[in-house]
């Protein structure tokens, strides 16, 4: 399982993640996703750690603290959904996506 965190500064780096999360134990592995266009940061990221009670100890701490300017969204991550085809998708009349993101 890993660790979601939102509200990311655009600034942070890896390492800045990993710094923090090892307060709590091992940190394993660090993903910071990138806009496919852009190649800015998406303002999340996902941290493996460890254990679960590593993980459930950073969760705790270090959900709704500032850190960089930002209070963080910290929680375990949930699967991803299926989307389809990333094409497309159903528009409503005023011709605006009704999907959402």
């Amino acid at each position: 399982m890993s660790i979601y965190v939102g509200n990311l500064s655009y600034e942070v780096v890896q390492e800045n993640l990993a710094e923090i999360f090892a307060e709590f134990g091992t940190v394993k592995r660090v993903q910071l996703p990138t806009d496919r266009e852009t190649g800015r940061l998406r303002g999340f990221g996902f941290v493996e750690m460890a254990s679960d009670a590593e993980e459930d100890a950073a969760i705790e701490a270090l959900n709704g603290a500032e850190w960089m300017g930002r209070d963080l969204t910290v929680n375990k991550a949930r699967p991803r959904e299926d989307r389809g085809s990333s094409r497309g998708g159903s528009f409503d009349r005023k011709g605006g996506s009704s999907r959402r993101y």
